[in-house]
């Protein structure tokens, strides 16, 4: 298998171990015209939500990835809520949500689905489009699967569904931490975590300390930045929110047991493949085709299952927004008025 690890990642290894960081405070929630801040407590815990627009236009469920939270639709819903009602949840453990130990809540993905699930009770969604990126792959394809009526269309990007997107160097470690939490220097030998140990000069590495590498300011700035082709484009404004929450106490724990919880997702996939040929949403697909993390290999089988796909790669990483945020915008705009009836204005 090629090297995966980039020279950046490489350059910034140093700084995650063995600087001592500085983090920022926690940023507010911005108040961006026309976007309303919200919270809904769901059994005792406080959900955060971002919603903008007309609640009577179709609406678009955003459901956000690792390791960040509502904040990367934060540009997405401005440039949309003139024609769509958008709804972005923060989950349990992320942004502003409640963040309960790991003793006091189940961080799975099937129970944060459900809770996600409950929330769209609570607020009123019957109907709307899934917005489906990395962690908010698997939890949208569970409601999905559960509701399939409530799914007008997909909005894929780097969201995977397919073993074909795990197979590769970077999952290779976490695969083997799904069979035990204890494993030492299983898959970290390979190209990408080679140098992880060799950074943190432990040769026979716990597959658990190397997966603490990901939680860590320099490897989250390598999600943002590997990949783009143009990183000013890129503003630290991500980081800078991600990594303070990343850094709270006891999150770490939270972040590690959705790593392990991953596991629960591979054997869900034909599932969710089958979902995709028996009820056929209409699906875009907008991916960073150089992400290290979801890599092209998983976008490509979305053609064997769908017959009304629109599929596009685009020149970028993990978090396409943050580079191309206009373009998918727009991808996104003539996608739904083609999929999606809206209501006249005049009746609004």
């Amino acid at each position: 298998m090629k090297t995966l690890l980039s020279k950046p990642l490489v350059t910034i290894l140093a700084t995650a171990v063995f600087a001592t960081a500085w983090f920022a405070t926690p940023a507010s929630a911005e108040n961006a015209p026309g976007v309303a801040y919200k919270t809904v407590e769901i059994e005792g815990l406080d959900i955060f939500y971002r919603e903008a627009g007309d609640p009577r236009q179709p609406t678009l469920l955003l459901l956000h990835g690792f390791p960040t939270s509502s904040h990367m639709f934060r540009d997405l819903i401005g440039e949309l809520a003139d024609e769509y009602h958008l709804v972005a949840p923060d989950y349990p453990g992320y942004g502003f949500s409640s963040m309960p130990s790991v003793e006091e809540f189940e961080y799975s993905f099937d129970n944060v689905a459900r809770l996600i699930g409950k929330f769209t009770d609570e607020i009123g969604l019957d109907r709307y489009s899934l917005y489906l990126m990395d962690y908010g792959a698997p939890i949208g394809f569970r409601l999905a699967t559960a509701e399939p009526q409530r799914v007008d269309t997909l909005i894929v990007q780097n969201g995977n569904a397919y073993f074909e997107g795990i197979d590769n160097d970077f999952w290779e470690p976490i695969r083997e931490y799904w069979k035990d939490r204890d494993a030492i220097n299983q898959g970290l030998d390979n190209d990408w975590w080679k140098n992880v140990k060799a950074a943190y000069k432990q040769p026979e590495m716990a597959n658990e300390d190397a997966l603490r590498f990901l939680l860590t300011l320099g490897a989250t700035k390598w999600q943002y930045t590997n990949g783009v082709p143009n990183v000013d484009a890129v503003s630290p404004d991500t980081w800078d929110h991600v990594q303070p929450l990343l850094d709270r106490p006891g999150n770490q724990a939270i972040q590690l047991q959705m790593f392990y919880s991953y596991g629960s997702n591979p054997p869900l996939y034909p599932a969710w493949q089958e979902y995709l040929r028996e009820h056929q949403p209409p699906t875009l697909i907008v991916w960073g085709e150089h992400d290290e993390i979801f890599p092209a290999a998983g976008a490509t089988p979305y053609k064997r299952d769908l017959e009304d796909l629109e599929y596009h790669l685009l020149d970028t990483g993990h978090f396409a927004l943050e580079s191309h945020g206009q373009e998918i915008a727009d991808l996104m705009r003539d996608f739904l008025r083609e999929k999606v009836v809206s209501t006249p204005v005049a009746a609004r």
